[in-house]
């Protein structure tokens, strides 16, 4: 069965030990690569996995240029990017028509790494721009250990979000909700417009809860994501191969759901 991974995490060589020393640091997280390009491809294929979807974050809003630029060029031999924008900036619709222009697939937001909530006047400008470029947006949702005390993208807000924006497609990463399944239950399962990823799901949800939760959603609106460095392949595809899901099923999970989303070929 053919993997594509739908969530991951590189830097620019010269942060990338930095970056992922402090936030391993920060979050109490172990890594499973050296936060580089060439390292990222390397272990996708150590994992025998075709390809993955970089995922970048700008945590201000002096990075949205750099940031964009190095997922723009990052693209190629089996990797996709999204981009991302600074809730509030200045330019933030204009670096999202710019996102379109480079070929970027969609657009990454990180509340808790951002700082703020996804129901934010704000971060609704984005939404409205993404939705009339057709860019999907992918959220982290769910708690996250770099922010304990604070859940900036909860599943309610974010089916909110879904209901108020019905033609932006939404990636719910995390199966929805990071350690939040019952929650993603009730806001977000069914809605037609949110995909879910299998981001860390190995680490907060039991077997179970990860096969009712795909059930509940449906397997079609489901894409296979590690979030590596801070989870592999091997892990993620260990959950998803052991549930009781039909084959083919599955395979949508693995690459084919990516795929048609995303109109790429893997």
């Amino acid at each position: 069965m053919k993997y594509f991974d739908s969530h991951v995490h590189f830097f620019p060589e010269f942060l990338a030990n930095k970056a992922l020393t402090r936030l391993a640091d920060v979050c109490g997280c172990p890594y499973y690569s050296e936060g580089t390009k060439d390292d990222t491809q390397k272990k996708l294929q150590e994992w025998n996995c075709a390809g993955g979807l970089l995922l970048s974050i700008a945590t201000n809003e002096k990075q949205q240029t750099s940031v964009n630029d190095f997922a723009a060029a990052s693209q190629a031999d089996a990797l996709y990017a999204f981009g991302s924008v600074f809730p509030g900036a200045a330019n933030m619709k204009e670096e999202l028509r710019r996102i379109k222009s480079l070929g970027l697939r969609g657009v990454k937001l990180h509340p808790d790494y951002q700082e703020f909530f996804v129901l934010e006047d704000r971060a609704m400008e984005i939404y409205e721009e993404a939705e009339k470029l057709g860019l999907p947006i992918a959220f982290h949702a769910g708690r996250d250990p770099y922010s304990p005390n604070a859940v900036h993208c909860t599943p309610e807000a974010l089916g909110k979000i879904a209901e108020l924006f019905p033609r932006l497609t939404i990636i719910a990463a995390h199966m929805g909700g990071l350690a939040m399944p019952q929650e993603a239950a009730k806001h977000l399962a069914g809605k037609k417009n949110v995909y879910f990823d299998t981001a860390f799901a190995s680490h907060f949800l039991t077997l179970s809860q990860f096969e009712e939760l795909t059930r509940l959603h449906g397997a079609d609106r489901v894409l296979f994501a590690t979030d590596c460095p801070w989870s592999t392949v091997p892990l993620e595809r260990e959950l998803l191969e052991a549930c009781s899901l039909s084959a083919s099923q599955k395979e949508a999970i693995a690459c084919e759901n990516v795929q048609a989303l995303l109109q790429i070929r893997i």
